[in-house]
């Protein structure tokens, strides 16, 4: 991922120097595991343990001459160890060491995002009861619907997170997978029970059974995992791009002091954090195909999946990580213009009460269609001449004669549609 978006933790977790530690965390569990099992002896272990250590520097020149990144790790480890190194990667193939210390790697991620989503949730759940009871209109298909409530929209999302919080924790446990079992899974050279001991020690699941690597249906699920996060943040910062529009200017980003818009409008103040957010949620989804991709491998393994990988599980979790603090940001410093939403509230006229007069109509007797018929007519009415809808209605014989003027004017009360939001409330905080 590129510098611009990466923050200093998950970029430090996704670092070359980190990849081999974690590397080198798995050979020595694997030593210590030896050693216990009497395979080798303990003054070895002490040599390895004391001496082992690498240079990402060294480790990169080698390997223009093998080729072979784990090779070359284990090259620059023995150049440190001395005689004792004869027990490193004993029995071992790449992808024992690789694929374990991925697990690692990606445990650890998962960590870092769910403590982002976790104030992501605080967040959602400060601003929605701020906004529990400010009347803003809803719409659906762009249009204006009915009035709902604008923290309702918060607690929305505050769920959705919650449920994705969810999707991460089953990803995580997923992921926490590691394989000590040889070339092709068989365990020909050490046996299951020297896997499981070495997970253990790792803070790992050994897996059930595998070829030569973990089945990458696990990276699929952390990876499409990550998009569909990515793609709850997709929704509310399209959302916020919609409130921040000059027409509708019901909320906006929080344009702090020198900020430029553009550069050739100085008036500009555009929902540049909102579109971020939109545009590399993009980049997320298109490396879970990736992920789902690389499932589908030549028998006991092929290596098509590893450059593929090098890319997309480092670049989702970081940007990932990167558009989730985005996320917060946005959504802490949001601008809400209250006034905004009671002006469009009132800008069709009084027409997103049709509803309620509809349904006031047939508790009066009428059929479901008759007053469809008679709310409609003065509906369109108001759509192409401007007029107003309640004194339409007020002036309509056939509703005016079914239901009295103040039960007309209770209809045309925003109070009414707010009145369960709290119930709602509870059952998503509660």
């Amino acid at each position: 991922m590129i510098e611009r978006y990466t923050l200093p933790e998950m970029g430090a977790l996704w670092s070359e120097q980190n990849k081999f530690q974690k590397w080198l965390d798995v050979e020595i569990a694997v030593c210590e595991v030896h050693a216990e099992m009497g395979v080798i002896p303990y003054d070895a272990l002490e040599q390895i343990e004391s001496r082992a250590k690498f240079s990402v520097e060294r480790i990169s020149e080698i390997e223009k001459t093998t080729n072979h990144d784990v090779i070359a790790f284990t090259t620059n480890l023995a150049e440190e160890i001395g005689e004792a190194s004869r027990f490193v990667h004993y029995g071992l193939t790449s992808s024992d060491v690789v694929d374990t210390a991925n697990a690692l790697l990606l445990r650890d991620a998962c960590e870092i995002i769910l403590k982002k989503i976790d104030s992501f949730l605080e967040v959602l759940q400060r601003r929605a009861r701020e906004f529990q009871h400010t009347p803003q209109v809803g719409r659906t298909h762009g249009i204006h619907a009915e009035p709902t409530s604008f923290g309702l929209t918060f607690a929305l999302w505050y769920d959705e997170m919650r449920r994705n919080r969810q999707r991460l924790q089953r990803a995580r446990e997923v992921v926490a997978v590691g394989k000590i079992s040889g070339a092709v899974g068989a365990f020909a050279h050490l046996g299951p029970e020297v896997e499981e001991r070495v997970c253990a020690k790792l803070g790992l699941k050994a897996a059930p059974v595998s070829t030569q690597i973990i089945q990458r249906d696990v990276y699929a699920e952390y990876l499409s995992t990550l998009a569909i996060i990515a793609s709850s943040l997709d929704k509310f910062a399209l959302n916020v791009r919609h409130w921040q529009r000059t027409e509708v200017r019901e909320a906006q980003e929080r344009f702090t002091r020198g900020q430029k818009g553009s550069s050739a409008m100085p008036h500009k103040r555009n929902p540049i954090m909102s579109e971020r957010i939109c545009g590399i949620a993009r980049v997320i989804r298109a490396n879970s195909l990736v992920g789902l991709e690389n499932v589908a491998l030549w028998h006991e393994r092929d290596i098509s999946h590893s450059s593929a990988e090098r890319v997309v599980l480092p670049d989702s979790s970081i940007a990932l990580d990167y558009i989730l603090q985005k996320a917060i940001n946005l959504i802490d410093g949001l601008v809400v213009y209250p006034e905004r939403m009671l002006e469009n509230l009132s800008a069709t006229r009084g027409l997103i009460f049709s509803g309620q007069l509809l349904l006031a109509l047939t508790n009066k007797g009428v059929s479901r269609e008759t007053a469809y018929d008679w709310v409609q007519r003065n509906a369109m009415r108001v759509w192409d001449e401007g007029a107003d809808f309640l004194t339409l209605v007020k002036a309509d014989h056939d509703i005016s004669s079914t239901l009295p003027a103040g039960e007309i004017d209770e209809v045309f009360s925003l109070e009414h549609y707010l009145r369960n939001v709290d119930k709602v409330f509870d059952r998503v905080f509660n």
